[in-house]
């Protein structure tokens, strides 16, 4: 058996996942390294990648650029700017698997909804989003229904009209409403 170190590094890493605004503002980001090792620092290559790329299309492909040594990909979609960051010797097609999971599981939790507004609204799903994608910068899931799937079986809301919930939410509601008038 290897130990965690070994695994780092026959594994691909992530530094970190962006979500900005239009304006390059946080929305939503998560750092895996210590490349950026104070907020200040962190907010300063948040604005500046996002300088770099605020003029790019990026908003039918993903579109790849290596900066201050790492390698980024990213897309936009209406106000929102998607990035992840590796190394400058990682793969750019797991970089861009990454992005692409991420990207489109955003898009099916929000239902095609997708701007500043509704990401703010949503942030617990995306912020569980990226808990599911990766961890300590370790690639778990790329799969945006899989990923989508497990976020929303994490966030069931009884409040929600039945017609909106899948059945094994609905049947957890009601496991959880059966239970509470046993006990009561």
């Amino acid at each position: 058996m290897g130990t965690l170190a070994s695994y780092r590094d026959s594994c691909p890493l992530i530094k970190n996942i962006l979500l900005l605004d239009s304006e390059g503002k946080r929305v939503a980001v998560k750092y895996y390294s210590d490349d950026w090792p104070t907020n200040a620092a962190k907010l300063a290559f948040e604005k500046s990648i996002f300088a770099k790329t605020q003029k790019t299309n990026a908003r039918t492909e993903v579109e790849i650029t290596l900066f201050d040594n790492h390698i980024v990909v990213y897309k936009f979609i209406q106000d929102l700017h998607f990035f992840v960051t590796g190394g400058d010797d990682e793969n750019e097609l797991i970089l861009d698997s990454v992005l692409q999971g991420f990207y489109d599981a955003v898009i099916l939790l929000l239902r095609n909804k997708v701007d500043k507004y509704e990401a703010l609204e949503n942030l617990d799903l995306i912020l569980l989003c990226l808990d599911e994608i990766v961890d300590g910068g370790m690639i778990l899931e790329t799969d945006a229904n899989v990923i989508a799937g497990k976020v929303a079986t994490n966030s069931i809301d009884s409040t929600a009209p039945l017609s909106e919930q899948t059945i094994s939410q609905a049947l957890a509601i009601a496991r959880e409403h059966l239970t509470r008038s046993l006990l009561s």
